[in-house]
């Protein structure tokens, strides 16, 4: 195999390893700076072969000299042999095409929460081809909106609108994002639900109240959205993480999506959180993600927080589905929850171990008007 210089391991991955991007039984041997190669065993293959090469993840696969998605290689396992050729790499799953950028729209400069008594900005973004099309789209409500896409972010952002155009040219990018902005100075404020040991008159349980009963209703209303717990999902980082687990367990008869992202379980160190416990449990899939320096804690608590949740299971309060990822050079910071955006929604949404980068390229509305 040939390809430019670049000092990122390389790795084959395909239908022998259920398409992980990083498996290190399958990172390849340098020769040269352009040169790689692996042995593999016959008895670990299939007769008909499926690989593309990665740089260590989805976000850095092989791409054609234009930018665009690569078929799945394939070759029998009776040849013995193949040769190939990458042209470019996807660097941190770059580059974005404009044309299947989602649909940005500001709901209301100053949407009123009679909960809290004040005003919040919130923005939708819809699907690239959402006015033109008639279909229903699952949901997603992201804290922090502030730090998701806005470009002059004091901290970074999470590129959710690039990453949603990626998402949506492989076919994954079917789905509404409702990003709601902090309220500043009341931030913590509003992201704890109870504990006056952080802040004094924490109004948590009115956020809540606010995204579920009077945010979420406008949305479904006024929005072609799949209403039912399915396909509703909620998250964030750090704060608004925390304040996300809350609204999982609390409202379980309406998300059933959690992405928590580096979630600041040292407000509950023991895990504290009040569970609802219903007649049938409540089948709810949880997306865990921590840096490990973003702290020494901080994967600790996400493995004993993970724990809780089997408890939890085991008693029948909920029936969950949980993913963990832990980055070894992940830090507090947005960069990282960009990066790992696309696959939590990629996990959340879509359920599948496939190849993303398989699925038919789709067509955008400035290709067919040609």
């Amino acid at each position: 195999m040939t390809l430019d210089e670049d000092d990122r391991d390389v790795y084959i991955t395909g239908n022998f390893n259920a398409w992980n991007p990083k498996d290190p039984n399958f990172k390849m041997t340098k020769i040269d700076n352009a040169h790689y190669f692996i042995d593999i065993a016959d008895e670990k293959l299939p007769d008909i072969i499926e690989y593309k090469f990665t740089k260590g993840g989805w976000g850095n696969v092989e791409i054609d000299k234009y930018d665009n998605i690569t078929a799945n290689k394939k070759v029998k396992k009776t040849d013995k042999e193949s040769n190939n050729k990458v042209e470019k790499w996807r660097i941190n799953w770059g580059p974005f095409k404009k044309e299947f950028f989602p649909n940005v729209e500001l709901i209301d400069e100053a949407f009123y929460s009679p909960q809290l008594d004040k005003t919040r900005k919130v923005w939708a973004l819809l699907p690239y081809n959402y006015h033109e099309t008639e279909q229903d789209y699952p949901v997603l409500y992201l804290q922090d909106a502030q730090n998701l896409f806005n470009e002059s972010s004091a901290f970074g952002n999470w590129e959710i609108d690039k990453k949603l155009a990626l998402l949506a040219e492989y076919g994954r990018g079917n789905l509404i994002v409702i990003a709601v902005e902090h309220g500043n100075n009341d931030r913590i404020k509003e992201y704890i639900f109870d504990n006056e040991e952080v802040t004094e008159g924490a109004e948590g349980k009115k956020y809540l109240r606010f995204i579920t009963d009077t945010l979420k209703p406008f949305v479904d209303k006024n929005y072609r959205t799949k209403k039912d717990r399915d396909n509703t999902g909620i998250g964030g980082s750090s704060l608004g993480a925390l304040i996300s687990i809350y609204a999982g367990f609390l409202y379980p008869e309406v998300y059933s999506k959690l992405m928590i992202f580096s979630p600041s379980l040292w407000v509950e160190p023991n895990n504290d959180f009040p569970l609802m416990k219903f007649s049938k449990a409540f089948y709810t899939k949880v997306y865990l993600y921590g840096g490990a320096k973003e702290g020494s804690q901080m994967v600790e608590r996400i493995e004993k927080f993970e724990t809780a949740l089997q408890t939890w299971e085991l008693q029948d309060y909920f029936n969950f589905e949980t993913k963990t990822s832990i980055n070894d050079e992940g830090t507090h910071q947005e960069f990282y929850w960009s990066q790992e955006f696309p696959r939590a929604i990629e996990w959340l949404y879509y359920d599948t171990l496939e190849d993303p980068t398989t699925i038919k390229k789709q067509t955008s509305t400035t290709e067919k008007n040609g």
